[in-house]
């Protein structure tokens, strides 16, 4: 979900500011209730270089390429929220991206705003939809596999979402714009086909050996209702 730069540009890129400015606002408020007002520092610092890590390797070391009016990439939003948490996952998207924009794609900088926008927004839904829906007294290992599917549509179809209205946003409804839209949604279909199936994957290993997690590292709703 790397929108090419020059897709929205100059003064457009105002409302990308504010967009982010916005998600960063909502990622300091989880972070204070998570982390600061818990005093769970220096759990939560691990949990952010960790959530840091995997973003940045989603993004540089995964297979990636660009497709229309973006580059698709692997992201796993939805089961990073549910190891991590809203506020962790928040901030290594952000920072992991912005890492992976400075070390290695320079170019992408100007678009940063764009892109965490895009990134954040989908992932806010996902926590408020998790909320909505996931009983406060079951933990997320005992999810069912639907649940799951579920949260991961959310993030995916934000992240569709967002990068349809980015390029609309900046481009206009021409038939240029629909058909890099039209062509980017296509591809990243597989992506979310083969990320269903990693999920999947990664929540029956979460059930089978939760017992053996160490505590510190995910979320405490992870193995327990304990929140």
């Amino acid at each position: 979900m790397h929108i090419e730069p020059g897709i929205v540009n100059g003064a457009k890129l105002g409302l990308s500011y504010i967009t982010a400015a916005a998600a960063a606002g909502i990622t300091i408020k989880f972070l204070f209730q998570t982390v600061f007002r818990n005093f769970l520092l220096l759990n939560g610092i691990l949990k952010c270089i960790v959530t840091t890590l995997c973003v940045f390797a989603f993004f540089e070391i995964l297979p990636h390429y660009p497709l229309g009016v973006s580059e698709v990439h692997f992201i796993f939003g939805a089961t990073l929220f549910l190891l991590f948490g809203v506020a962790a996952t928040a901030f290594g998207l952000a920072l992991g991206l912005f890492l992976q924009g400075i070390l290695f794609a320079p170019s992408d900088i100007p678009m940063f705003y764009v892109n965490i926008s895009t990134l954040l927004f989908p992932l806010f839904a996902v926590y408020f939809v998790a909320k909505k829906t996931i009983s406060s007294n079951l933990a997320y290992k005992d999810l069912k596999y639907r649940q799951l599917l579920a949260l991961t549509g959310t993030y995916q179809g934000g992240i569709i979402a967002w990068v349809a209205f980015w390029s609309f946003y900046g481009q206009g409804f021409s038939a240029e714009a629909f058909n890099s839209v039209v062509l980017f949604s296509l591809g990243y279909s597989t992506v979310i086909a083969i990320e269903c199936l990693l999920d999947v994957g990664i929540l029956a290993m979460v059930k089978r050996y939760h017992n053996n997690l160490p505590k510190n590292l995910f979320v405490a709703r992870l193995a327990s209702t304990t929140t």
